[in-house]
């Protein structure tokens, strides 16, 4: 290697997109292609830098579009390569369709998704819908609360994807500015520690290893398309105990402990919250000022989106009364994607909590402690009734009398 070395603290100031960034760079990636978009556009940026001033020896490729960024992508890794990428909204739908060929063809590339809402109209800001559009293309999904946070996952899921029994892409999720452009204090791994962690890039049916022949991208059609796909989804079913395996080596290695479900003050619960990102953490400040008051509020979030970990989750949430699954997307015209896993995950179990599903923080609409300690004390009045005071969804924090029939 002829890469200039980087002396880092051992504890920085980053957001989330430089904690991206910087993951990339300790991981050697081969080949980055990137097409920017807000509020991605600084991991890919980052890196360009460092690509610039002679910090890493990868391939930095600007291409045309999004398509086009998850193509060559998929292109390096078919060709025996480490490869990454970032995106968010507008363009994570642009690549929607090379995401399935990059699980498809079991390739294990990481794409970081810096979360934002889908036009129309048109916002820049965060809410989970490109995280809910990626959900069934057959990645790995992590998520991350804060800037520390994406740095970890993000380096993890390269040993993550690349593992020899899972062989499949990564998402590794934060909140569109809440995260991507807040600095916090990271303690990042030194370069050599990090790389050690993750390891050298083993190719698997390399098409550059000449002295083994490979197809990829081949045509099925109904002979063999249904049991690739299952194989798929075994694969992909299968890697939740490597993410954990993997977990627990990251907790040997840093003391940073991560789960496949976190969890906040559960454990004698009557009431809780369920959600995703950075509401976790504020959801956590809610619940102990309840506590105080002698709500048993408590707050759970899965850590891991795909696969999703039913079983887990379930099980932390068998003797809670009354439960608000928190979606931030759109619907569309049904009750949110969280709050469909979470029943799914509930149903055949002896827990029956009231379950209600809570709309919220679209385009960004910021969720504070004293609406997510209303959202508690809504469900207390729940779990008192032994059913639903309200109904089951509800549009939190919408305006307008014209649209006030969402709310309670």
């Amino acid at each position: 290697m002829n890469r200039k070395e980087m002396e880092l603290n051992s504890v920085e100031v980053w957001d989330g997109n430089t904690c991206n960034a910087q993951a990339f760079r300790q991981a050697s990636v081969d080949v980055v292609a990137a097409y920017p978009i807000t509020p991605s556009t600084n991991t890919v940026e980052n890196y360009a830098a460092f690509h610039a001033n002679g910090y890493v020896d990868g391939e930095f490729i600007m291409v045309e579009s999004e398509h086009a960024a998850m193509s060559a992508c998929v292109g390096a890794a078919a060709a025996g390569g480490r490869v990454a990428t970032a995106t968010s909204s507008q363009g994570c739908a642009l690549m929607v369709e090379v995401l399935y060929q990059c699980s498809g063809m079991r390739l294990p590339a990481v794409l970081c998704l810096v979360n934002r809402a889908l036009a129309a109209p048109l916002n820049v800001n965060g809410d989970h819908s490109d995280m809910y559009l990626t959900r069934d293309a057959g990645w790995i999904q992590l998520d991350s609360f804060n800037a520390q946070e994406a740095y970890d996952l993000t380096l993890m899921s390269f040993k993550i994807g690349e593992h020899k029994d899972v062989r499949l892409p990564v998402i590794s999720n934060q909140d569109g500015f809440l995260t991507s452009h807040t600095a916090q204090t990271v303690r990042p791994l030194p370069d050599k520690v990090a790389y050690e962690f993750i390891g050298d890039y083993v190719p698997v049916n390399a098409m550059l290893d000449f002295s083994k022949p490979v197809t990829h991208g081949v045509q099925t059609e109904h002979d063999w398309h249904f049991e690739h796909k299952a194989k798929q989804h075994a694969a992909l079913q299968a890697s939740l105990p490597v993410v954990e395996e993997i977990f627990k080596e990251f907790k040997d290695l840093t003391g940073r402990e991560y789960n496949i479900v976190e969890t906040h003050k559960m454990e004698d619960a009557d009431v809780a919250i369920v959600c995703l990102g950075t509401t976790y953490e504020t959801a956590t400040i809610a619940a102990d000022e309840l506590r105080e008051q002698g709500i048993k509020a408590g707050v759970i979030a899965p850590r891991l989106f795909r696969p999703f970990p039913l079983v887990q989750l379930a099980q932390r949430l068998q003797n809670v009364k009354a439960l608000a699954c928190m979606d931030r997307s759109a619907p569309g015209g049904t009750v949110g994607a969280l709050y469909n896993e979470v029943a799914g995950a509930l149903f055949n179990t002896p827990a029956r909590p009231v379950l209600r599903n809570l709309i919220y923080g679209l385009g960004g609409r910021d969720i504070t402690v004293n609406e997510l300690k209303e959202i508690f004390t809504n469900l207390e009045n729940d779990a008192k009734n032994g059913k639903l005071t309200g109904k089951i969804q509800r549009l939190h924090g919408v305006r307008g009398p014209e649209l006030s029939f969402y709310e309670l």
